[in-house]
Protein backbone atom coordinates (compact mmCIF):
# COMPACT_ATOMS: atom_id res chain seq x y z
CA UNK A 1 0.00 0.00 0.00
CA UNK A 2 1.31 3.44 -0.92
CA UNK A 3 1.92 5.42 2.27
CA UNK A 4 0.44 8.52 0.62
CA UNK A 5 -2.76 6.84 -0.43
CA UNK A 6 -5.95 8.40 0.91
CA UNK A 7 -8.02 5.94 2.93
CA UNK A 8 -11.67 5.85 1.89
CA UNK A 9 -14.29 3.08 2.06
CA UNK A 10 -14.96 1.65 -1.38
CA UNK A 11 -18.21 -0.25 -0.85
CA UNK A 12 -21.14 1.06 -2.90
CA UNK A 13 -23.57 0.02 -0.16
CA UNK A 14 -21.68 1.96 2.51
CA UNK A 15 -22.16 5.29 0.75
CA UNK A 16 -25.87 4.59 0.26
CA UNK A 17 -26.31 3.52 3.87
CA UNK A 18 -24.63 6.61 5.29
CA UNK A 19 -26.71 9.03 3.18
CA UNK A 20 -30.16 7.48 2.60
CA UNK A 21 -31.25 7.01 6.25
CA UNK A 22 -29.97 10.52 7.05
CA UNK A 23 -31.95 12.02 4.15
CA UNK A 24 -35.00 9.96 5.18
CA UNK A 25 -34.86 11.57 8.62
CA UNK A 26 -34.41 15.05 7.15
CA UNK A 27 -37.47 14.68 4.92
CA UNK A 28 -39.56 13.19 7.72
CA UNK A 29 -38.79 16.17 9.96
CA UNK A 30 -38.21 19.83 9.22
CA UNK A 31 -35.21 20.40 6.93
CA UNK A 32 -32.84 23.19 8.00
CA UNK A 33 -29.66 24.48 6.43
CA UNK A 34 -27.53 23.30 9.32
CA UNK A 35 -28.52 19.72 8.45
CA UNK A 36 -25.64 20.06 5.96
CA UNK A 37 -23.25 20.56 8.84
CA UNK A 38 -24.74 17.60 10.71
CA UNK A 39 -24.35 15.44 7.61
CA UNK A 40 -20.71 16.46 7.24
CA UNK A 41 -20.18 15.38 10.85
CA UNK A 42 -22.00 12.10 10.24
CA UNK A 43 -20.11 11.44 7.01
CA UNK A 44 -16.68 12.03 8.52
CA UNK A 45 -17.44 9.97 11.62
CA UNK A 46 -18.35 7.15 9.22
CA UNK A 47 -15.13 7.75 7.28
CA UNK A 48 -13.19 7.66 10.56
CA UNK A 49 -14.64 4.29 11.51
CA UNK A 50 -13.34 2.67 8.32
CA UNK A 51 -9.56 3.19 8.85
CA UNK A 52 -10.05 2.39 12.53
CA UNK A 53 -11.48 -1.03 11.73
CA UNK A 54 -8.90 -1.60 8.98
CA UNK A 55 -6.08 -0.74 11.41
CA UNK A 56 -7.13 -3.69 13.57
CA UNK A 57 -6.46 -6.06 10.66
CA UNK A 58 -3.44 -4.48 8.95
CA UNK A 59 -0.60 -4.12 11.43
CA UNK A 60 1.96 -2.99 8.84
CA UNK A 61 -0.30 -0.14 7.71
CA UNK A 62 -1.63 0.72 11.16
CA UNK A 63 0.10 4.09 11.57
CA UNK A 64 -1.07 5.24 8.13
CA UNK A 65 -4.64 4.12 8.83
CA UNK A 66 -4.75 5.67 12.29
CA UNK A 67 -3.57 8.96 10.80
CA UNK A 68 -6.68 9.08 8.62
CA UNK A 69 -8.84 7.93 11.53
CA UNK A 70 -7.60 11.00 13.43
CA UNK A 71 -8.04 13.38 10.48
CA UNK A 72 -11.58 12.25 9.67
CA UNK A 73 -12.49 12.09 13.36
CA UNK A 74 -11.35 15.65 14.06
CA UNK A 75 -13.31 16.97 11.07
CA UNK A 76 -16.41 15.05 12.17
CA UNK A 77 -16.18 16.25 15.77
CA UNK A 78 -15.60 19.84 14.69
CA UNK A 79 -18.62 19.75 12.36
CA UNK A 80 -20.92 18.36 15.06
CA UNK A 81 -20.23 21.16 17.58
CA UNK A 82 -22.85 23.57 16.23
CA UNK A 83 -25.59 20.90 15.82
CA UNK A 84 -24.92 19.81 19.42
CA UNK A 85 -25.31 23.39 20.61
CA UNK A 86 -28.60 23.70 18.73
CA UNK A 87 -29.88 20.26 19.82
CA UNK A 88 -27.96 18.90 22.85
CA UNK A 89 -30.14 15.76 22.80
CA UNK A 90 -28.08 14.58 19.81
CA UNK A 91 -25.42 13.66 22.34
CA UNK A 92 -27.45 10.61 23.35
CA UNK A 93 -26.95 9.04 19.93
CA UNK A 94 -23.28 8.73 20.80
CA UNK A 95 -24.12 5.99 23.31
CA UNK A 96 -25.56 3.39 20.88
CA UNK A 97 -22.99 4.47 18.28
CA UNK A 98 -20.10 3.56 20.61
CA UNK A 99 -21.77 0.31 21.69
CA UNK A 100 -22.48 -0.84 18.13
CA UNK A 101 -19.04 0.23 16.90
CA UNK A 102 -17.53 -1.78 19.75
CA UNK A 103 -19.42 -4.84 18.48
CA UNK A 104 -18.01 -4.19 15.00
CA UNK A 105 -14.52 -4.04 16.53
CA UNK A 106 -15.16 -7.31 18.35
CA UNK A 107 -16.11 -9.01 15.08
CA UNK A 108 -13.01 -7.68 13.34
CA UNK A 109 -10.73 -8.91 16.13
CA UNK A 110 -12.38 -12.36 15.95
CA UNK A 111 -12.12 -12.33 12.13
CA UNK A 112 -15.88 -12.63 11.75
CA UNK A 113 -16.61 -9.24 10.20
CA UNK A 114 -18.66 -10.90 7.45
CA UNK A 115 -21.11 -12.34 9.99
CA UNK A 116 -24.69 -11.20 9.48
CA UNK A 117 -24.80 -9.92 13.08
CA UNK A 118 -21.89 -7.61 12.27
CA UNK A 119 -23.82 -6.34 9.24
CA UNK A 120 -26.83 -5.78 11.50
CA UNK A 121 -24.78 -3.66 13.93
CA UNK A 122 -23.35 -1.53 11.12
CA UNK A 123 -26.74 -1.03 9.45
CA UNK A 124 -28.36 -0.13 12.77
CA UNK A 125 -25.71 2.58 13.23
CA UNK A 126 -26.61 4.05 9.84
CA UNK A 127 -30.34 3.78 10.58
CA UNK A 128 -29.85 5.69 13.83
CA UNK A 129 -28.33 8.44 11.69
CA UNK A 130 -31.81 8.89 10.24
CA UNK A 131 -33.26 9.18 13.74
CA UNK A 132 -30.65 11.82 14.60
CA UNK A 133 -31.39 13.94 11.51
CA UNK A 134 -35.11 13.65 12.26
CA UNK A 135 -34.62 14.79 15.86
CA UNK A 136 -32.47 17.68 14.67
CA UNK A 137 -35.28 18.74 12.34
CA UNK A 138 -37.61 19.34 15.30
CA UNK A 139 -38.68 15.70 15.51
CA UNK A 140 -39.18 13.91 18.81
CA UNK A 141 -38.54 10.62 20.57
CA UNK A 142 -41.73 9.21 19.15
CA UNK A 143 -43.31 6.52 16.99
CA UNK A 144 -42.25 8.30 13.81
CA UNK A 145 -38.60 8.14 14.87
CA UNK A 146 -39.01 4.41 15.47
CA UNK A 147 -40.45 3.87 11.99
CA UNK A 148 -37.56 5.80 10.41
CA UNK A 149 -35.08 3.45 12.07
CA UNK A 150 -37.09 0.32 11.27
CA UNK A 151 -37.70 1.06 7.59
CA UNK A 152 -34.04 1.81 6.94
CA UNK A 153 -32.90 -1.16 9.01
CA UNK A 154 -35.10 -3.73 7.24
CA UNK A 155 -34.34 -2.27 3.80
CA UNK A 156 -30.57 -2.35 4.13
CA UNK A 157 -30.58 -5.71 5.89
CA UNK A 158 -32.26 -6.94 2.73
CA UNK A 159 -29.34 -5.47 0.81
CA UNK A 160 -26.90 -7.36 3.05
CA UNK A 161 -28.71 -10.66 2.42
CA UNK A 162 -28.84 -10.05 -1.34
CA UNK A 163 -25.14 -9.16 -1.63
CA UNK A 164 -24.21 -12.38 0.17
CA UNK A 165 -26.29 -14.42 -2.28
CA UNK A 166 -24.47 -13.04 -5.33
CA UNK A 167 -20.95 -13.14 -3.90
CA UNK A 168 -19.69 -15.28 -1.02
CA UNK A 169 -22.84 -17.39 -0.63
CA UNK A 170 -23.99 -17.57 -4.24
CA UNK A 171 -23.59 -21.36 -4.32
CA UNK A 172 -25.41 -21.80 -1.02
CA UNK A 173 -29.13 -22.48 -1.66
CA UNK A 174 -29.95 -21.93 2.00
CA UNK A 175 -28.82 -18.31 1.86
CA UNK A 176 -30.83 -17.81 -1.33
CA UNK A 177 -34.00 -19.11 0.35
CA UNK A 178 -33.36 -17.07 3.48
CA UNK A 179 -32.92 -13.91 1.41
CA UNK A 180 -36.10 -14.55 -0.57
CA UNK A 181 -38.13 -15.34 2.55
CA UNK A 182 -36.76 -12.25 4.29
CA UNK A 183 -37.83 -9.98 1.41
CA UNK A 184 -41.34 -11.43 1.52
CA UNK A 185 -41.68 -11.17 5.30
CA UNK A 186 -40.57 -7.53 5.48
CA UNK A 187 -43.59 -6.56 3.38
CA UNK A 188 -45.60 -7.17 6.55
CA UNK A 189 -43.67 -4.50 8.48
CA UNK A 190 -45.43 -1.43 6.94
CA UNK A 191 -48.81 -3.08 7.54
CA UNK A 192 -47.97 -3.75 11.19
CA UNK A 193 -46.86 -0.12 11.54
CA UNK A 194 -50.14 1.10 10.04
CA UNK A 195 -48.50 2.48 6.88
CA UNK A 196 -49.39 -0.02 4.11
CA UNK A 197 -48.26 2.29 1.29
CA UNK A 198 -44.71 1.92 2.59
CA UNK A 199 -44.73 -1.55 1.03
CA UNK A 200 -43.97 0.13 -2.32
CA UNK A 201 -40.26 0.93 -1.70
CA UNK A 202 -39.69 -2.73 -0.86
CA UNK A 203 -41.06 -4.08 -4.16
CA UNK A 204 -37.85 -3.39 -6.12
CA UNK A 205 -35.55 -5.31 -3.71
CA UNK A 206 -38.08 -8.18 -3.66
CA UNK A 207 -38.01 -8.48 -7.46
CA UNK A 208 -34.21 -8.05 -7.53
CA UNK A 209 -33.77 -10.87 -5.04
CA UNK A 210 -35.94 -13.36 -6.91
CA UNK A 211 -34.36 -12.52 -10.26
CA UNK A 212 -30.67 -12.45 -9.31
CA UNK A 213 -30.02 -14.32 -6.05
CA UNK A 214 -27.50 -17.10 -6.56
CA UNK A 215 -26.38 -15.82 -9.94
CA UNK A 216 -22.91 -14.64 -10.92
CA UNK A 217 -22.82 -10.85 -11.12
CA UNK A 218 -20.03 -8.33 -11.60
CA UNK A 219 -19.45 -6.06 -8.61
CA UNK A 220 -20.11 -2.97 -10.74
CA UNK A 221 -23.50 -4.29 -11.80
CA UNK A 222 -24.40 -5.07 -8.19
CA UNK A 223 -23.24 -1.60 -7.16
CA UNK A 224 -25.37 0.09 -9.84
CA UNK A 225 -28.34 -2.01 -8.82
CA UNK A 226 -27.88 -1.00 -5.19
CA UNK A 227 -27.69 2.68 -6.14
CA UNK A 228 -30.91 2.37 -8.14
CA UNK A 229 -32.55 0.57 -5.23
CA UNK A 230 -31.47 3.22 -2.73
CA UNK A 231 -32.69 6.07 -4.96
CA UNK A 232 -36.10 4.50 -5.51
CA UNK A 233 -36.33 3.73 -1.80
CA UNK A 234 -35.83 7.35 -0.72
CA UNK A 235 -37.99 8.84 -3.50
CA UNK A 236 -40.96 6.51 -3.01
CA UNK A 237 -40.65 6.78 0.78
CA UNK A 238 -40.67 10.59 0.52
CA UNK A 239 -43.87 10.43 -1.55
CA UNK A 240 -45.85 7.91 0.50
CA UNK A 241 -44.40 8.18 4.04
Amino acid sequence: MNNKKIVLPHEHGGWAMVSVPFLFGVLAGTPRWSHILLFIAWLFLYLASYPLLQALKRKKQRNHLLKFFAIYGVIGLAAVIYPLIVKPLLFYFGIPFIILLSLNIWHVKHKSERAILNDFCAILIFSLGGAASYLYGDGGWNFEMLTIVLYNLVYFMGTAFFVKTVFREKKNPTWKRVSQIYHIVILIVPILLGQPWMILPFIFPLIRTFLFSGKTMRPMKVGIMEIIGAVQFIIISWIVY
